[in-house]
């Protein structure tokens, strides 16, 4: 083989992506094993297996009848997994229309219709939409500074009770309106557990 050959059949092998790199698999209810299939894309990057499992173990495992917000939700990983976790329905917001198209082609492999994909930027979705959640994702791009604006944008969007999961690459702190109830690492990961702080002149 040439020296350009071997040079070009190095460039297609790096840029091969791995095994498994545009899939998922669902982890725990209803869909568990079942694997989400999205495109291939430099920014995404599902939430790993072992965070999935102690996030829904801090969550307590079952999400029956509570609504879901999957904000940046790239794969689908954690909002599909609510739903597989009963769920009564999530919304997802992805800004990039080819990844949303491959949310909407997840859910109509998984037989589901309460997952409603909106095609978008999350912070504008939060600031027009008049719905309310119970739990919330927060998973933005790693650099992408996202994770504080869209939590101050999110408040008035909860439920009672309602908790926030959000994922970035350095520790959170969101400031005084929020309370964290977890905090962990794996690796690069840092994720954690908040929910909104309680206050005497909270309308709702």
């Amino acid at each position: 083989m040439t020296p350009a050959r071997r040079a070009a059949t190095a460039s297609r092998t790096a840029r091969k992506p791995p095994p498994g790199r545009n899939r998922v698999r669902i982890i725990g209810g209803e869909w568990r094993s079942r694997l989400v299939r999205f495109p291939p894309s430099a920014d995404l990057r599902p939430t790993p297996d072992r965070v999935r499992e102690t996030l829904f173990n801090w969550l307590g495992q079952r999400l029956d009848g509570l609504a879901a917000l999957d904000l940046f939700a790239g794969s689908g990983a954690l909002g599909f997994e609510a739903l597989s976790r009963g769920a009564a329905r999530v919304v997802m917001v992805e800004h990039d229309a080819r990844v949303a198209e491959g949310l909407r082609a997840a859910a109509r492999e998984l037989g589901t219709d309460a997952a409603q994909v909106v095609e978008g930027d999350a912070i504008a979705f939060l600031r027009r939409t008049t719905q309310r959640f119970d739990v919330a994702f927060v998973d933005p791009p790693y650099a992408s500074g996202l994770a504080a604006p869209a939590m101050a944008e999110l408040a008035p969007r909860l439920n009672p009770g309602a908790r926030v999961y959000v994922e970035t690459a350095a520790p959170l702190a969101p400031g005084a309106a929020w309370r964290a109830l977890r905090e962990g690492h794996a690796g690069a990961v840092r994720y954690a557990l908040f929910e909104l702080a309680a206050s005497d002149d909270d309308p709702r």
